[in-house]
C-alpha cells in the first residue's frame, strides 16, 4: 500500500469491528488520512427497485434505510445507503440518525442477524445530478456504484448497501477463502 493510499477491503466491514466500529475511521487512520462520516437521514421509507428485490420485499414496501456521505480528509469520497427489512430494524438504533454504539454489524448480530454471506456487484456510469453534487464530480466523471447483499445463517436478506464512489483513487480489495 503506498503512502496514503486507503484500500477498501469489504472483509472489515462484515464483521464486528474492534473498539467501537468506526472500520472507515480506522481504515483510513491506517493511511494517515482522517475518514469521518455524516449521516444525513434514516428511517423508513419505500424501497427503491432493486432494493425491494434483494430484500425481498415489494416495489415501495417499506424498508428501514440510513444514508451517509462519507469523507477523506474532509472531501467528500462516497454516498452509501444502507437498508433494512423494517421486521428487523424498526424501533432499533439501525432506524435513528444516532452514531450506533459498537456499529450496525454487532446490532445487527446482537438482534440475532448476524450476516453469514455477503454479495457484492460493481457497476460503472453515470451519476445522477444529486450524486454530481454532493460528490463535487466534474461534468463528464462516472462513479463506481458497489451494492451489497448481507444474508443470515437461514438465507434470509438482513442488509443491503448501496455505495456510490468516483474511481479516481478508489481500490476496493476483495479476499477470498476458497475450500
Amino acid at each position: 500500500m503506498g503512502e496514503g493510499e486507503v484500500i477498501s477491503a469489504s472483509t472489515r466491514y462484515l464483521t464486528t469491528a474492534e473498539g467501537g466500529g468506526d472500520v472507515w475511521g480506522a481504515e483510513a487512520a491506517s493511511a494517515g488520512r482522517r475518514g469521518t462520516q455524516k449521516i444525513v437521514s434514516a428511517g423508513e421509507v419505500p424501497a427503491p427497485e432493486g432494493v425491494a428485490g434483494l430484500l425481498g420485499v415489494g416495489r415501495g414496501g417499506p424498508v428501514v434505510a440510513r444514508r451517509r456521505i462519507m469523507f477523506l480528509d474532509g472531501e467528500p469520497c462516497e454516498l452509501t445507503d444502507t437498508y433494512y427489512p423494517v421486521e428487523i430494524a424498526r424501533g432499533t438504533g439501525l432506524a435513528g440518525a444516532a452514531k450506533i454504539r459498537g456499529g450496525a454489524v454487532r446490532l445487527l448480530a446482537e438482534l440475532g442477524h448476524a450476516g453469514v454471506r455477503a454479495r457484492e456487484d460493481v457497476a460503472a456510469r453515470m451519476p445522477s445530478e444529486s450524486e454530481r453534487a454532493e460528490l463535487a464530480l466534474e461534468a463528464d466523471e462516472p462513479v463506481l456504484e458497489l451494492t451489497r447483499l448481507t444474508v443470515d445463517a437461514d438465507d434470509r436478506p438482513v442488509q443491503v448497501d448501496v455505495m456510490v464512489m468516483p474511481p479516481r483513487g478508489q481500490k476496493l480489495r476483495y479476499e477470498i477463502r476458497i475450500g
